[in-house]
């Protein structure tokens, strides 16, 4: 039985419908890092399920013969004589028949080797043609019920996010597609992030998702989203360009009001609604589910959340509830494709909850309940339909009456479909009933206006204006915040790490922030890849610490002097090679410290009392497998026994400095970091009620401050400083 076939349920069936199995899987092969590690999930999958394996790769052998044939005119004269001409096609296409054979075929070995190491069955597949063309082909000639590629293949540069290949098969597949895109991290690793829409597809990935689960332990996390925002967006945008006739023919303010109360009330209902049937079937399954209800443009908010919760794989319906005929991919499948960083794994069954069969089959409408229908706007109708259904089947109503749809629809949203009837007595109605008809012109407060001011395009400025107002309007706030508006903007296209978590840093959306040019000047001559990135990210953490938008000259030079003089401090304590020293010697010196205690660090951790170039190789390997450069607890960065004479000035009147404090705080590089630390330090010693400062609270405060630097490069904000893994 084919995977569809497994999932479509019958009308009235009340048995518990099979989760999913895929036991005939296809894997695209092309030796890049994507695709083995799609080939390695695709086995551990299949051991799942004992599933047959396919390898399939596609090569173009009449491409080539194509392309030769173009470029004979660019051949020297001697080539160019009729015998030897033939002569040289004849060796051309011999060795590219056979030079693309053996490479595929080695391609399908590699595939072959991962199957058969995890007892699985592995067929090859040698496809001839146009990539995408015969992938497609292959994957929906009815052998398969998962196809497994990567995103990118050998053809990848950085900046790449999706293959023209995997996206041009990816549209016209027929069965369930699994998309690797994280070529170093297992699907396992969760949490499984499952979008639902009220479509049956979306609910067949809901099947898969607890499939794995049940499999693998994985948790799953459930979400639905709604946007709120977009009407109230669309309609001032329409308010400015429609002229007063034209309003009262198109009876804008009447329109605008009900599209108001729809969705303020009726989408979270209706949405939320998914989420409960989506909690019904997981308690048919014995699989715990964490639910949440999200806002925001959908793609853009499913993005967010599973950035936030680092999830290991999307899961979603290829199409969605408002899908057309014609559609090959949803906009949101198609969003969500390119941009998350985790695999995603895009359904094409088709299950219907047993809810939602019950409810359509043993319901009846009448007449006055369809024409009332009408009057719901075309775009809520299917979902209002389906919610009116379940309105009436928790009810135990059979047959679905005009008071039953008001009923229901007054559930949703107070305003009454009826006010927007040809008689025209809405107005009335529906501003008696909700306070939408008041003007809402809020102010700004100067913090959101600089961030908003951020945004260099104005189209999108006045777009996400128009958002953050609605949603301080949601909030019942009269100023739009900070967190207004920072709901819409973009967040770092990276998982958040465990360490960040416990920083509390997971809820904020990181701020922009304005660079001097003197700024920017210094930050050019740090060297480029990921010494800067680092540099960058530790000034905008240190930055947000301090609640400051500007990061000018001296801020970031007072950055650049911890990072070299604590490194500076940091000498040898075992013994080293010299062809260990030259394995860092191209390290600036301003994490050169850094490397050697890290590296020291590794060697003592494996009772090394040398360190040789081969020391340094394997720490360098483990950052470039990591992409990450992992600091012990011990930072150099916080040595920096420089004295300074001068005193600190500005104190706080009420505080006591002794001589040990003062003598440890001048040891901060002078400038705004010293002054920044001051202030942390007495900030804290007022809030503790303490009236001196000794060095203990010195020590713990500074090494709280310079925690924040090393989260920004212990936890994947920077990368290796000598560029690998990058």
């Amino acid at each position: 039985m084919s995977l569809p076939e497994q999932l479509q349920q019958q009308e009235g069936d009340q048995t518990l419908t099979p989760l999913p199995e895929y036991r005939s899987i296809l894997v695209a092969a092309d030796a890049s890092d994507h695709s083995n590690q799609g080939v390695k999930m695709a086995a551990l999958l299949g051991q799942t399920w004992q599933s047959k394996i396919t390898g399939a790769h596609v090569y173009a052998a009449k491409l080539h013969d194509v392309r030769f044939r173009q470029m004979e005119g660019g051949l020297p004269e001697q080539y160019k004589e009729e015998t030897e001409l033939e002569r040289q096609r004849d060796i051309h296409d011999e060795l590219i028949t056979k030079g693309l054979s053996v490479i595929t075929d080695s391609y399908l070995d590699g595939a072959e080797a991962t199957c058969t190491d995890a007892g699985l069955e592995y067929i090859r597949r040698s496809l001839e043609g146009k990539n995408y063309r015969e992938m497609v082909r292959e994957t929906n000639c009815g052998k398969y019920d998962l196809l497994v590629m990567g995103s990118l293949g050998l053809g990848a540069v950085e900046g790449s996010r999706i293959g023209t290949v995997c996206e041009r098969v990816v549209r016209r597949t027929d069965i369930d597609t699994l998309i690797i895109k994280e070529a170093k991290r297992d699907l396992t690793e969760g949490p499984i992030v499952v979008a639902v829409d009220g479509s049956s597809r979306g609910y067949a990935g809901l099947l898969s998702a607890f499939a794995i689960h049940k499999a693998q332990g994985t948790p799953v996390h459930v979400i639905s989203a709604y946007d709120p925002y977009y009407h109230y967006v669309a309609f001032n945008r329409i308010a400015e360009v429609l002229s007063e006739e034209a309003g009262k023919v198109f009876r804008f303010k009447e329109q605008e009001e009900l599209h108001e109360s729809i969705i303020d009330e009726g989408l979270a209902k209706i949405y939320d609604g998914h989420l409960h049937v989506a909690r019904s079937i997981a308690a048919d399954y014995s699989v715990e589910i964490t639910t949440e209800l999200l806002d925001g443009k959908a793609h853009d908010a499913i993005e967010k959340y599973v950035l936030k919760h680092n999830a290991s794989l999307l899961v979603i319906g290829k199409l969605g509830i408002h899908a057309d005929d014609e559609l090959d991919i949803g906009g949101n499948a198609e969003n969500l494709l390119r941009n998350v960083p985790c695999g995603i794994l895009i359904s094409q069954s088709h299950f219907t909850p047993q809810i939602d069969i019950v409810a359509e089959a043993t319901t009846t409408w009448t007449h006055q309940a369809e024409e009332r229908m009408k009057k719901i706007p075309s775009f809520a109708q299917g979902m209002a339909k389906m919610a009116i259904l379940r309105y009436a089947q928790e009810r135990g109503h059979t047959v679905i009456t005009e008071g039953i749809v008001r009923e229901a629809t007054d559930a949703l949203c107070p305003v009454k479909p009826g006010a927007m009837s040809a008689e025209g007595t809405g107005s009335k109605q529906s501003a008696a009933v909700v306070d939408h008809t008041q003007p809402y012109d809020p102010d700004w407060s100067d913090e959101a206006e600089q961030l908003l001011a951020t945004i260099r395009d104005q189209s999108m400025r006045n777009n996400l204006r128009r958002r953050a107002e609605k949603k301080a309007r949601q909030e019942k706030s009269n100023t739009v915040e900070c967190n207004h508006l920072q709901a819409f903007m973009s967040v770092p296209k990276q998982a958040v790490s465990e360490a960040e978590k416990t920083l509390d840093t997971t809820n904020a959306i990181p701020p922009s922030y304005q660079w001097s040019e003197e700024a920017l000047a210094k930050l050019e001559r740090v060297p480029e890849g990921g010494i800067r990135d680092m540099a960058r990210a530790a000034a905008e953490s240190i930055a947000a610490e301090s609640a400051i938008r500007n990061i000018d000259g001296e801020f970031f030079g007072s950055i650049l002097d911890t990072f070299k003089s604590g490194s500076e401090q940091v000498s040898e304590t075992l013994e080293w090679s010299d062809s260990a020293r030259q394995g860092i010697a191209k390290a600036p010196a301003m994490v050169r410290g850094m490397l050697i205690r890290e590296i020291e660090t590794f060697a003592r951790d494996r009772g090394v009392s040398q360190v040789d170039e081969s020391t340094v190789a394997e720490v360098k390997q483990r950052w470039g497998d990591s992409g990450t450069f992992h600091q012990g607890t011990a930072d150099p960065r916080a040595y920096s026994p420089i004295e300074h004479s001068d005193a600190i000035t500005d104190s706080s009147p009420d505080l006591i400095w002794n001589s040990e404090a003062l003598a440890r705080l001048n040891q901060v590089p002078e400038g705004f970091m010293r002054e920044s630390c001051r202030r942390r330090i007495e900030s804290f010693a007022q809030q503790q009620g303490l009236e001196r400062i000794d060095l203990a609270l010195v020590k713990q405060q500074l090494q709280s401050a310079y925690d924040v630097m090393e989260s920004v490069v212990k936890n994947g904000k920077g990368k290796c400083p000598l560029g690998h893994g990058s």
